[in-house]
C-alpha cells in the first residue's frame, strides 16, 4: 500500500460569509491570533509526515500562495533587525512547505476541485483537508485518519458525532451495520447530505478531513453534476462504495468551524488563551469583562 505523501486543499471558495473582509483578502488568510486559517492546515498536515501540499485555488488567491513563498525582503530586515525569534517563523513557513497550486477555473463543486487535484496526486493515495475545519488535538488529526487507511485502506472520513437537532447542517454518515474493526470506526453503507434530524441515518456527521485513494477521480468523473451544475464529493464518495470499503473515524481533538463567524471567534478565543506570551494576560482581560457585565 502506498504511503500518504500528499495533501489536497481546495481553497477556491469566495469566503462570502466574511464578506466584506473577503473582497480581497482570501478567507483562508483570515488569522487565528496572528496564524493564518491556511498555515494550521498545512502545519498539521506537515505534523502528520505529508510531504506536498497541493492547493485548488481560484482568482484572487495569489496571496495565499504567496504566503508559503521565501519573502527575501522580509527575512532579511528581520535578520538586519536581529529578530531571530520572527525570522525563525517565517522562515519555517516558506521552507518546510512544499506546495503546488492548481487553478480551478469555475466554482463547480468540492467534487470537481477535487478532481482537479488528479495531474497532481497521480495514482497514489492522498489526503484532503477543508481549512474551514480547524481542529486541535495532541496527534494530527489528518494522522489519525492516515493511521487509520494504513491498517485497514478503502477510504477514511473524519466522523463527529454531533445533536440531533444540528445534523441538517452536515452530511451524515449511514452505518453498514458491519462490525467495528477497532472503536471509533464504523463502516459505510452510504451517506446523507444535510438530513432532516428524524431522517438522519445516524448522529455522526462529515468533518473536512478526508483520506482517499486514487480511485476517487473515475469515481468523480462518473457523478452527474447537480441541479447547480456542481460535483458534489458526496456523490463521489457513493460511487467509491460500489467497489471499495469507506469508513467513518471518529478522530480525538476539538474541532472549530473557522468558516463561520461564531466558529471563529471560538477558534481565536481557545487558541489566544493557550498562547504562552497572550494567554495570562488575554485571560485577565476575559475575567475582568465577563465581571463587568
Amino acid at each position: 500500500m502506498s504511503r500518504v505523501r500528499k495533501a489536497v486543499f481546495p481553497v477556491a471558495g469566495f469566503g462570502t460569509r466574511f464578506l466584506p473582509a473577503t473582497k480581497v483578502i482570501p478567507k483562508e488568510m483570515l488569522p487565528i491570533v496572528d496564524i493564518p486559517q491556511i498555515q494550521i492546515g498545512v502545519q498539521e498536515a506537515l505534523d502528520a509526515g505529508i510531504e506536498e501540499i497541493v492547493f485548488i485555488t481560484g482568482r484572487g488567491k495569489v496571496s495565499m500562495v504567496d504566503h508559503f513563498d521565501v519573502a527575501f525582503e522580509v527575512e532579511s530586515y528581520l535578520r538586519d533587525r536581529g529578530e531571530e525569534r520572527l525570522l525563525a517563523v517565517v522562515e519555517e513557513i516558506s521552507r518546510k512547505a512544499r506546495i503546488t497550486s492548481i487553478r480551478q477555473k469555475r466554482p463547480l463543486g468540492l467534487g470537481h476541485a477535487i478532481l482537479c487535484a488528479k495531474p497532481a496526486v497521480g495514482d497514489e493515495p492522498f489526503a484532503v483537508i477543508l481549512s474551514d475545519d480547524v481542529i486541535r488535538s495532541e496527534v494530527p488529526a489528518i494522522g489519525q485518519l492516515v493511521r487509520v487507511f494504513e491498517a485497514h485502506g478503502g477510504g477514511v472520513i473524519a466522523g463527529l458525532r454531533v445533536e440531533k437537532h444540528a445534523l441538517s447542517k452536515y452530511g451524515v454518515i449511514e452505518p453498514s451495520g458491519e462490525p467495528s474493526p477497532v472503536p471509533g470506526l464504523t463502516p459505510l453503507k452510504g451517506m446523507v447530505e444535510k438530513p432532516e434530524p428524524e431522517d438522519a441515518p445516524s448522529d455522526i456527521a462529515i468533518i473536512g478531513r478526508y483520506v482517499l485513494p486514487p480511485e476517487i477521480f473515475s469515481a468523480l468523473e462518473s457523478v452527474r453534476p447537480d441541479a447547480k451544475g456542481e460535483i458534489q464529493l458526496t456523490d463521489g464518495l457513493r460511487a467509491l462504495l460500489d467497489h471499495t470499503r469507506l469508513y467513518a473515524y471518529e478522530y480525538e481533538g476539538k474541532r472549530f468551524d473557522a468558516g463561520d463567524k461564531l466558529g471563529f471567534l471560538e477558534a481565536t478565543v481557545e487558541f489566544a488563551l493557550d498562547r504562552e506570551d497572550i494567554g495570562p494576560a488575554f485571560q485577565d482581560y476575559l475575567r475582568r469583562l465577563t465581571a463587568s457585565w
